[in-house]
C-alpha cells in the first residue's frame, strides 16, 4: 500500500492536513519530503478546481461533434440531410 499525505509539524508532532484512511494500532514506515512552497502558492482545491485546471481547447476539425465517429473510427462521413 502506499499513500500521500500532506502534513504539518508544529515541532513535535506531525499532523495530517486531511483525516487519513489507516488502519488504527498498526506500524506504518513513512517518507518525510519537504514541501517548500509558501502560503500564497497554496489554494484550497475542490473538485471544480481540478477540472478547470484540467479544462482547455483541442484543434480539431469543424465538423468535429457532427463527424465524431469519422474521426474517432475511420467510418465514413455522415452528409446531413438539407431541409429545405
Amino acid at each position: 500500500m502506499s499513500k500521500i499525505l500532506t502534513v504539518t509539524f508544529d515541532g513535535s508532532v506531525l499532523r495530517p492536513n486531511i483525516p487519513p484512511d489507516l488502519e488504527p494500532n498498526k506500524r506504518y514506515v513513512i517518507s518525510i519530503v519537504s514541501e517548500d512552497i509558501s502560503s500564497s502558492q497554496i489554494k484550497a482545491t475542490d473538485v471544480w478546481d481540478v477540472l478547470e485546471d484540467l479544462t482547455g481547447t483541442v484543434e480539431a476539425p469543424e465538423d468535429w461533434a457532427s463527424q465524431h465517429d469519422h474521426y474517432l473510427y475511420g467510418t465514413p462521413k455522415r452528409h446531413p440531410e438539407i431541409n429545405t
